[in-house]
């Protein structure tokens, strides 16, 4: 199609040859013929960037089940797709690539192992030309003598624009322990700052190593500006519930107080340095919610207020370029919105508005080096998303990569913000999104989807489960109950753990409210969640046994005591037992310790690799559930994580959710 936008003088090309259709593994036809599968099939781009000299993209796509391969392909579409490598993720799982130089790539690989019961993560960098060769990781090498385990070897802290083809990362420098009859032993100790030629490997000393850090920051140009660490870190081995920051003067190698943030407390806490303005930008709570500040790093600590919102948190900012110049702000009402500080690319964005209409959610992903060249990623509601390149010197903008081609031509549902009342007469924000060509209809079969988190919320945009559902016939509503984060300090309260009868309260109630709006049939009601939203399943079928007919459950926390004690072998153990806290609420709000109430047929999902909620407080619910004569299903799948990120379980996942709501929920 070509369509010229007058007002902002921008072309849209027909898109070259498909990029990625040309090249990219395919699940067997056989895996395409069902629901399940065309939802739940991972998106065809997982990650995309622009090379500096702006001709050529770098995209990760999904192979068979969870394996990933990565691709360069010509911006022109004049040369198919050139393979660059492929994980298998058994146990490895490609990240990310990015282009360091027109011909050499730095990627994330990150996995995790299972040692004696306990799941480790993991994460590499790997430098990699384009063709594939000369593949070399960027991290301290390993030694049989390493007194401790690295599970991180780092990341990059700044791509040095003005230095092609080196990187700045963190490295993370292990000591040797054990070593006998030699002087070469390495003691160092902690994070550093290293600067990488990425051609010729050689490594030169930015910042020492220290013990307690574990946060830099660089001005983009190089020059490493600030450093956070947890006090007491390398004492406790356990991660303290206070950061301190510390920040480079103009031209000064002295660190410097920039700020000291407990957790849920008041305080700057640094996001990015641009060095176009001298300041560093930093998040801090006003009234009650994160606002947005400038402080200038020249050693007057001057401080101003660039953004707030009334209505909730602002959330980050907004970076282009091969430098990561800040030029806006971001945050999310019923939908997301961004401010820009920089003229020219927020008339950019307007006419983009414009010229994708039905696309209106836009961002920048990456820019050549001369900034001549926009990768640019835009999706809706019921769009999962295309990638284009916006040339600024031929006005143009093409079309080169879908998000989710499996879905052209399937009719997605529209996604409408609502609000509804709980019990105490608090308006609950959520979406809702109705079966397509059902938007007028009553009575519908229903299915509340609690996000997990707890501290995190639903966004309006494409979700792959809600729309699943939507296709298969359910009026679908995601809330952000009390508890999520986004909506400052008073909505998120103590959390959904602590406050879990207010937050699996402002659940329930979004589903009377369905009922009550004539959208639901009460008697066909089903709820279905994961992780967080898993255990807010589980735990309405408890507190309201009658309201659900069938209980969905993947990756469920199921007992808080055991989440507390699952943590005992990591850092984070101690944020962990904060977070729950300790009482009777422990017990009371545990499905594993409440099975009696159950009475709706339960269905769950768990990977034996998941980090963030052990499978066995699945195992344990099913036993459990099983043992009081209830109805338990469980589906384990073994090396995977919390994500399950395999597109042949999700889309048998998906399948069987379908038919077990059907049998539940039926007339």
């Amino acid at each position: 199609m070509n369509r010229l936008l007058l007002a902002a003088a921008i072309t849209l090309a027909a898109a070259p040859a498909a990029l990625v259709a040309q090249e990219a593994p395919a699940a067997p036809a056989a895996a395409k013929e069902t629901p399940g599968a065309l939802f739940g099939t991972r998106e065809n781009i997982e990650h995309a960037d622009i090379s500096p000299g702006g001709q050529h993209v770098v995209y990760l796509t999904p192979g068979h089940g969870r394996a990933t391969s990565v691709y360069v392909a010509r911006i022109d579409g004049s040369a198919p797709p050139q393979l660059v490598m492929t994980s298998g993720a058994d146990p490895d799982r490609l990240r990310w690539c990015n282009f360091a130089t027109d011909t050499r790539l730095v990627c994330q690989i990150t996995g995790m192992v299972d040692e004696a019961g306990i799941v480790i993560p993991y994460s590499r960098l790997v430098a990699i030309d384009t063709d594939g060769k000369n593949g070399v990781m960027l991290g301290q090498k390993g030694s049989v003598y390493d007194a401790r385990l690295r599970q991180s070897d780092g990341e990059i802290l700044d791509w040095l624009p003005d230095q092609p083809g080196a990187v700045l990362m963190t490295r993370d420098y292990i000591p040797e322990a054990g070593k006998m009859n030699t002087r070469m032993v390495r003691n160092e100790d902690g994070l550093g700052v290293d600067r990488i030629d990425l051609a010729t490997m050689e490594v030169s000393r930015v910042e020492g190593p220290a013990k307690d850090a574990d946060f830099y920051l660089t001005d983009g140009r190089g020059k490493v500006r600030i450093k956070g660490y947890r006090p007491g870190v390398g004492a406790t081995t356990q991660l303290a519930n206070k950061v301190v920051y510390q920040y480079r003067a103009d031209g000064s190698d002295e660190w410097r107080p920039f700020s000291t943030v407990e957790d849920g407390g008041a305080g700057l806490s640094p996001i990015e340095v641009d060095a176009n303005c001298g300041c560093a930008y930093a998040l801090q709570p006003l009234d009650g919610r994160q606002a947005l500040y400038r402080v200038k790093l020249d050693g007057s600590m001057a401080t101003e207020l660039v953004y707030k919102n009334d209505r909730v948190d602002v959330d980050g900012v907004l970076r282009i370029g091969r430098g990561s110049r800040v030029i806006g702000v971001t945050y999310a009402e019923e939908k997301r919105h961004a401010i820009y500080f920089d003229k020219e690319y927020g008339a950019l964005a307007r006419g983009l508005g414009k010229a994708l209409p039905n696309l209106p959610m836009v961002d920048f992903l990456g820019s050549s080096a001369d900034n001549s060249k926009l990768l640019i990623h835009a999706g809706s509601d019921s769009d999962p998303g295309r990638y284009f390149v916006f040339d600024k010197t031929a006005r143009s903008l093409n079309e080169i990569l879908s998000a989710r081609p499996s879905l052209e031509g399937v009719a997605l549902a529209s996604v409408k913000p609502v609000s509804y009342p709980a019990r105490d007469g608090t308006a609950i924000p959520g979406y809702l999104t109705l079966p397509p060509g059902k938007a007028d209809a009553r009575g519908l079969p229903a299915v509340l989807l609690p996000h997990g988190g707890p501290s995190a919320r639903d966004e309006w945009g494409f979700d792959w489960l809600a729309q699943y559902l939507a296709n298969q016939g359910y009026a679908v509503l995601q809330p952000n109950y009390r508890g999520s984060a986004g909506f400052g300090d008073a909505w998120l309260q103590e959390n959904g753990f602590q406050g879990w009868r207010t937050s699996i309260g402002d659940v329930t109630d979004g589903a009377r409210w369905l009922v009550a709006q004539g959208i639901a049939d009460a008697d066909r009601l089903a709820i279905v969640g994961w992780s967080y939203g898993g255990y807010a399943a589980l735990q309405a079928g408890v507190t309201e046994p009658g309201l659900f007919k069938a209980l969905v459950a993947i990756a469920p926390v199921t007992d808080l005591d055991k989440l507390k004690s699952d943590a005992r072998n990591y850092v984070g153990r101690n944020l962990v037992v904060e977070m729950v806290g300790t009482g009777k609420h422990t017990r009371e709000g545990s499905p594993l310790q409440n099975v009696a109430s159950l009475q709706a047929p339960v269905l769950m999902f768990h990977g034996d690799l998941d980090l963030n909620v052990g499978v066995g407080h699945s195992r344990l619910m099913d036993e459990k559930l099983r043992a009081a004569g209830k109805s338990s299903e469980l589906v384990v799948y073994e090396g995977l994580e919390h994500s399950l990120v395999d597109s042949v379980v999700r889309a048998a996942m998906l399948d069987r959710i379908g038919a077990f709501l059907q049998a539940s929920t039926a007339r």
